[in-house]
């Protein structure tokens, strides 16, 4: 995976601290000229990956990318799916056979009809959960996808079901249909990779919120710490600004002092923001900690100043 990732919640009004501030994003946002012009700035600055939802409007946003690839050589999409919103929104509408038939590919669309319709006479999850992941990564066809993701409002319905069975459907079609990484999203980052060693999914890609205040962070932030060093996995940290109640250098800081982190995805909505925030990460992010140094949480809570004033931390605490 790369080490930046480039996030889209700012392109359609998400912000989990300002309603205004969503509104004034998703009004800014409304042509696709204004998510390129963004898109532009993040490819200059040396960002190779767009992690992004399969939010309606990313149909015209991949159709950009297909026709101007001589453009972006390198450049990679990570889906996340599904878009929730946009399913309700159809099904209310259309009916749950006339929301699907929306969002099949256009080619071979009788054969993945039919498919879908004796899947759901027999109660068939495996097959109505393939159809749809297919769907949702036709708009996506043409483009590089190495690593797809299922979005944390299934990902942590999941959990709250019991339905352990679903992760491992998500992630073999993953592998077996489109050749990629499968990846999770989640607000139970503990929790999720209990279930995941349970139904035997190694070393998963999970892309969780962390950051120094434990925003979004379900069970705090020493159960994270923990998690983070302990366990068999490849995190990306999200949310790592806590959605804007963060500096930047003291978010990125306290990314930079968990060298198990392998990438970090953020949003911007300017030029000159995303040029400072790679800037930090390119300066703090390789200068991680080595292994058994003290973690930021752990220093800043227990650090006592000697007498030459620098600070001399106690030992952590056995795990």
């Amino acid at each position: 995976m790369n080490r930046i990732l480039f996030g889209d919640n700012q392109f359609f009004g998400v912000n989990h601290m300002s309603e205004e501030k969503a509104r004034l994003q998703s009004a800014r946002f409304q042509s696709l000229e204004s998510i390129i012009e963004v898109l532009d700035a993040a490819y200059d600055e040396g960002i190779r990956v767009f992690m992004c939802t399969t939010q309606d409007r990313m149909v015209d946003v991949c159709e950009y990318f297909r026709q101007h690839k001589n453009r972006y050589p390198g450049f990679e999409f990570y889906p996340s799916m599904p878009y929730a919103h946009k399913y309700a929104n159809a099904v209310t509408e259309y009916g749950f056979l006339g929301a699907l038939q929306r969002f099949l590919p256009n080619s071979n669309k009788f054969t993945a009809i039919l498919k879908g319709s004796v899947s759901i006479a027999y109660r068939d999850i495996e097959g109505i959960v393939q159809l749809l992941i297919d769907s949702e990564m036709n708009m996506f066809r043409g483009l590089d996808t190495p690593v797809i993701f299922l979005q944390n409002i299934v990902t942590d319905l999941f959990l709250g079901l019991g339905y352990k069975e679903g992760y491992r459907i998500f992630a073999e079609h993953v592998r077996k249909k489109y050749n990629a990484e499968f990846g999770f999203i989640t607000m139970n980052l503990p929790r999720l990779l209990d279930v995941l060693d349970e139904v035997g999914l190694a070393n998963p890609i999970v892309c969780s919120s962390i950051n120094k205040i434990g925003f979004r962070m379900c069970g705090g932030i020493d159960l994270y710490e923990r998690t983070i060093k302990n366990r068999k996995f490849r995190p990306i940290a999200m949310s790592v600004l806590a959605s804007g109640a963060l500096r930047p250098r003291e978010a990125i800081e306290y990314i930079s002092s968990l060298p198990e982190i392998k990438s970090i995805v953020f949003g911007a909505s300017s030029r000159e923001n995303i040029r400072q925030t790679k800037q930090l990460i390119d300066e703090l992010y390789p200068q991680c900690r080595q292994p058994g140094a003290p973690s930021y949480f752990w220093a800043q809570k227990y650090a006592s100043p000697d007498k030459a004033g620098v600070s001399a931390l106690l030992p952590e605490p056995p795990v």
